[in-house]
């Protein structure tokens, strides 16, 4: 294998990039706009064709999106070879994992070509086995469920990751933001920038971000965005303010008054804020049990935790968890 095949395509080459889309049936629209329209939007900026790309289905029918959009093409076994084959899927993943779509996948990266899966693709990769030892994310709803069933996978809560020849993505707007790292790693930064600004996008200022960080609105003051992103990395483990500050390089005084100016929040309360809501998607879409789910918020107290998660929600655990059954 080359180094340029071990390195894939994110990096800089100027030829025009050879693309595939399986797009799976029930897949989220706005990822699969996510994935087709930068690269549209690429080619008219650039006044040239930077990408090319046909849609394949798994079977050779038309695949259903979840608005009723019906995308047509061939079987992606009928795919001989191509520089990148985006996995655009979303639900029914399990039924929908053929043999025969996972051994078209593997022919496909044998074969050298880079992967790029969306949302639900993640899970269609690892269950080919495409993803052992390798870093991957996906839509962060299903990360922990994705950790337990893939072990041999290194789970990360960021919203795109890079890994080799494969780039998992962990939905429509982190694919955006994918797709623009893309642009600018292959072909000029200013170019995603001119990119991004025909969908009046703003990029997340890092490409890793974790699933439970605040959105875009909050992240009106630089120092403010860094220390949302480090109190999200670290809700099992919490920081002190003063730590945080150190971080980003800045003093307790003045990240409580930037805090106070654009989240109209103190930097504990937000924390807080942002630990509960985290032990809220654990209670509600994972079996863990009280005290794990304390533990991976950062509460060492069963007591406190249940105080705080009931001053927060209104409900206990358990009663939240039966009043959803």
């Amino acid at each position: 294998m080359t180094e340029s095949a071990k390195i894939g395509v994110f990096h800089p080459n100027p030829a025009p990039l050879n693309t595939a889309i399986l797009v799976l049936d029930e897949c989220n629209t706005l990822s699969f706009a996510a994935t087709v329209d930068p690269m549209r939007a690429a080619n008219r900026r650039a006044g040239k064709t930077l990408f090319k790309w046909q849609f394949f289905t798994a079977e050779g029918t038309p695949a259903a999106l979840t608005s009723g959009l019906e995308i047509t093409g061939p079987a992606l076994s009928e795919l001989d070879r191509c520089d990148l084959l985006f996995v655009v899927a979303g639900f029914r993943l399990e039924e929908q994992s053929t043999p025969r779509l996972r051994a078209s996948l593997r022919r496909i990266y044998n074969a050298g070509a880079s992967l790029a899966a969306i949302d639900g693709g993640p899970w269609l990769l690892a269950r080919a086995g495409l993803l052992d030892g390798h870093e991957a994310t996906t839509h962060w709803e299903d990360l922990e469920k994705f950790s337990q069933q893939f072990p041999q996978v290194k789970t990360l809560q960021d919203r795109f990751c890079l890994s080799g020849r494969i780039a998992t993505s962990g939905g429509a707007s982190p694919c955006i933001d994918m797709m623009l790292h893309l642009i600018a790693s292959r072909f000029s930064p200013d170019l995603a920038r001119r990119v991004g600004s025909a969908f009046l996008y703003d990029p997340m200022p890092s490409q890793a971000q974790s699933p439970t960080s605040t959105p875009r609105q909050m992240r009106q003051h630089p120092q403010v965005g860094r220390a949302l992103d480090v109190m999200a990395r670290a809700l099992d483990t919490p920081l002190s303010i003063p730590a945080i500050a150190s971080i980003i390089g800045t003093s307790t005084r003045t990240l409580e008054m930037r805090f106070a100016a654009h989240l109209n929040s103190s930097p504990q309360a937000t924390y807080l804020h942002l630990r509960l809501e985290e032990a809220l998607r654990l209670a509600t879409d994972t079996r863990l049990t009280v005290r794990d789910i304390a533990l991976a918020t950062g509460f060492n107290s069963p007591t406190s935790f249940a105080r705080a998660f009931k001053n927060a929600h209104g409900k206990s655990v358990r009663d939240l968890r039966r009043s959803r059954i």
